[in-house]
């Protein structure tokens, strides 16, 4: 029951953190990155449990939770690939002649990229 309600808090803090493009520093990253990290370490103590419990592995709501969390873990990727190239395209953009005189005269700052913890690239591999 303690890990499960881990995980929903941290779901919901990691659902909550929202970051605004026209407030993004590398504060407001740092603080979505450590929502992202509650979430997984409260994912792998789940994962944990599960392994200390035969029957929950064979229970049809795990089966489907198991599908989710791939599904997610999927979503997760590709959105962060879309966010670090917008910001690449960006920080690109405001660095060329002549944009970067009025980027420079009207305070247009490079934007940070996501980046997770060391591993956080591949999904963790559960075998039951």
């Amino acid at each position: 029951r303690e890990t499960l309600e881990g995980v929903i808090n941290a779901r919901a803090k990691a659902t909550q953190t929202t970051i605004n493009a026209g407030e993004l520093s590398t504060e407001s990253m740092a603080a979505f990155k450590q929502a992202q990290d509650g979430l997984s370490s409260a994912l792998s103590k789940l994962m944990v449990v599960v392994e200390r419990y035969p029957d929950l592995k064979a229970n049809q709501n795990f089966i489907e939770l198991q599908a989710q969390l791939e599904g997610t873990e999927n979503r997760i990727t590709v959105e962060r690939q879309k966010f670090n190239e917008a910001a690449r395209q960006y920080n690109t953009y405001i660095k060329l002649f002549p944009k970067n005189v009025l980027a420079n005269i009207f305070g247009f700052d490079t934007k940070p990229y996501f980046e997770s913890q060391q591993g956080a690239e591949t999904a963790p591999k559960v075998e039951f």
